[in-house]
């Protein structure tokens, strides 16, 4: 199993000089084709006393395409090299929709660990895109170091979401020279606990890949500080797990391990989420694949 296509979004007003050199890099050990994303969103009419004070200009909608594509250039430029040229897709629409629907032409999408600086018709939020892209993300922490991903830590928890996420960084998984299985444990639960960390190394074993279960006291305080801490304890530079989110009335919850992780790991995340329902967006014409 590998990724046949890797997808990375860059940010239109942004220059994430490290998170495409990874991409890059990752594209080229997977023999993979890396899709380069971004997108502006046509602020609507600025309306104050029923008045229109502010309304985008056809010059207004040139320097956003301009800006689009000096961006590919520059992606394109920083890309290059490998046998199989990079390929670049961007489009006058909201950013998070632009990625939702894009996505589904790659195996694993590449994002940043924060929203960029600006707005939502400038930027994406990298958990509503988690869970809207139905697609394993890698999630590029802000200080961001080559990932050689020898030693992966898989943060486990009994749920599609977690089994989403094994089953989608098999590929990395594959390639690495030690894997440690962790799960938190309450009191009396470690017999449990370890039946599944089993199961779970079992699985592995049959995908060429010798997982070693762990179990982690759970702890008042941060469980993702733990398993951080776990990560940095087996000198893993990539963490593996499950994201877990709902929408309620149009909000996008988070548990907070994923939420932590999201905002302030210092490792690489690959993280999957089960997506119940579909996202129903507009469709844009684009390159065939």
């Amino acid at each position: 199993m590998s990724y046949a296509a890797l997808m990375v979004y860059v940010e239109a007003y942004e220059k994430p000089e490290q998170r495409v050199r990874l991409a890059a890099e990752l594209a080229a050990a997977f023999n993979a084709q890396l899709i380069g994303l971004s997108a502006l969103a046509i602020p609507p009419p600025t309306v104050a006393d029923g008045m229109v004070l502010a309304d985008p200009t056809e010059v207004d909608i040139k320097l956003m395409q301009a800006t689009l594509a000096e961006k590919g250039e520059w992606f394109g430029r920083l890309a290059g090299g490998d046998s199989r040229k990079p390929e670049w897709r961007s489009a006058l629409d909201s950013p998070i929709n632009v990625l939702t629907r894009e996505a589904r032409c790659a195996d694993l999408v590449m994002i940043g660990q924060k929203p960029g600086p600006g707005n939502d018709y400038q930027t994406i939020d990298p958990g509503e895109a988690i869970l809207k892209m139905g697609r394993p993300t890698l999630v590029v922490p802000e200080k961001a170091r080559t990932l050689r991903a020898e030693h992966v830590v898989l943060g486990w928890k009994d749920t599609r979401e977690a089994r989403r996420a094994l089953r989608d960084a098999l590929p990395f998984l594959q390639r690495a020279t030690r894997v440690t299985i962790v799960e938190a444990r309450g009191e009396g639960e470690e017999t449990t606990v370890l039946g599944r960390l089993d199961d779970v190394a079992c699985y592995l074993s049959r995908h060429r890949v010798e997982g070693r279960p762990r179990v982690m006291v759970r702890q008042e305080g941060s469980g993702a500080a733990q398993l951080i801490e776990i990560a940095h304890e087996e000198r893993a530079d990539l963490l593996i797990t499950g994201a877990y989110g709902h929408s309620r009335l149009g909000e996008w919850v988070f548990g907070d391990m994923t939420r932590e992780l999201l905002s302030s790991s210092p490792i690489y995340c690959l993280m999957s989420h089960d997506l119940a329902r579909g996202v129903l967006v507009r469709a844009v014409s684009h390159p065939p694949c």
